[in-house]
């Protein structure tokens, strides 16, 4: 069992590429981590890592063994899965990815509940609005919003979101209220807007007489956290594109309004995302079942309170 621990710290390590990381994600100390490397090593006689002071990158041979140990642990966690599935009574780690607004509302506050059912199941909740890539950080599940374009992936849609444009009144007063996207385009007005590293392009998909178009739109600053965009919104800093659900309030008190009606953004998906055969191992299964009714039913309520 101490060899197959040795194999997944290593298999993580490679993944994360950095010691530490693999350590807190599989809750072990840095000194635990590092001592199941060198065993893993001394057991092999080569070594499986070049050390630099930021990363651990795998040498030729640490390569090799990556593909096979990957396969060892996958083919282990496919046959735990199909017993537990005959036993009736799940148990082990999901780790769990969402973006910030939805995962805090939605998310987290559902996995409490989900404990209490199912309390040998452990939940690992990464939460972040970042793209990440689930393959390579081994997670077993991502809620997101939008479409997901790694072929690899498999996707279970929960509902369909409606986005729109807002603002504070007070923004409005000021610099007038846009009427044509093109308004955004020549920076008559600010738009904050969601931005992390390796996004590729900045535009807002509205749809128009003509079908959904782009439109480059441009403001003073950016985030990567969804909540701070809100945050300056409501202080009267500029107009954002958002999930209905997650404004709602703010519309209903009148803090934002509504803008634009006539060329909305286009609606956004709220989906599952999983690796190929993560689905056939029933707690994943159970997670994506318990979460995906609790938020139609939260965004259903939202949407409908007055």
């Amino acid at each position: 069992m101490a060899y197959l621990d040795n194999i997944a710290v290593f298999v993580r390590v490679v993944e994360l590429g950095n010691l530490s990381a693999a350590g807190r994600d599989m809750r072990l100390s840095p000194a635990v981590a590092s001592n199941r490397i060198k065993e893993l090593e001394k057991h092999l006689n080569v070594r499986l890592f070049n050390r630099t002071t930021r990363q651990l990158m795998p040498t030729e041979h640490g390569s090799v063994f990556y593909e096979g140990a990957k396969k060892v642990l996958d083919a282990i966690v496919e046959a735990e899965a199909a017993v537990i599935a005959l036993s009736g009574s799940p148990r082990g780690t999901i780790r769990v990815t969402a973006p910030l607004g939805l995962g805090r509302r939605f998310i987290a506050s559902g996995i409490p509940d989900f404990h209490d059912t199912y309390p040998d199941i452990e939940v690992r909740l990464r939460l972040s609005d970042h793209n990440i890539d689930i393959l390579k950080e081994g997670l077993d599940l991502a809620f997101k919003l939008g479409v997901i374009e790694d072929s690899s992936l498999r996707m279970r849609g929960i509902m369909d979101c409606e986005r729109v444009l807002v603002a504070a009144p007070g923004y409005l007063e000021q610099r007038g209220e846009p009427t044509d996207p093109r308004q955004l385009v020549d920076r008559k007005h600010d738009c904050l807007m969601l931005r992390y590293p390796g996004l590729r392009e900045h535009f807002w998909v509205l749809q128009t007489p003509e079908g959904p178009q782009k439109f480059e739109v441009h403001g003073p600053y950016d985030s990567d956290d969804g909540d701070v965009l809100t945050g300056w919104a409501l202080s009267g800093r500029g107009i954002i594109n958002k999930p209905r659900f997650e404004i709602e309030p703010f519309i209903r008190e009148g803090r934002l309004k509504v803008i634009m009606t006539q060329t909305p953004p286009v609606p956004v998906q709220l989906a599952a995302v999983y690796p190929h055969k993560k689905l056939q191992d029933p707690k994943v299964r159970l997670l994506l079942d318990f979460m995906a009714d609790r938020c139609q039913r939260m965004i259903k309520d939202i949407l409908a309170a007055k």
